[in-house]
């Protein structure tokens, strides 16, 4: 995944068969391919202006040219019910 500011972002075919996947908050927006189960992009919870997009799926990319960077989600919290909106960040 690579994030990018939804101001340079463009869907260029596929609109129609993507799935909306929301959990939580109902803030990220996690979208799947409702062909064939992949996981394109998602709208960040923690920056929801921005999308973090699978580079796998892009034609003619080189992914090997991205960074990569380690994330553990089994540290990443979980909202409360009632709390305020926003992200709290990762677990300490």
């Amino acid at each position: 995944m690579t994030t990018v500011h939804e101001d340079r972002f463009k869907l260029r075919a596929g609109a129609d068969q993507l799935t909306l996947y929301q959990w939580n908050t109902k803030i990220a927006r996690h979208y799947f391919c409702s062909v064939c189960g992949i996981y394109p992009f998602h709208r960040k919870r923690s920056m929801p202006d921005h999308y973090a997009i699978n580079v796998r799926c892009l034609a003619d990319f080189d992914a090997s040219a991205i960074p990569v960077r380690q994330a553990e989600g089994k540290a990443m919290t979980l909202a409360e019910e009632n709390q305020p909106g926003g992200w709290s960040g990762p677990k300490a």
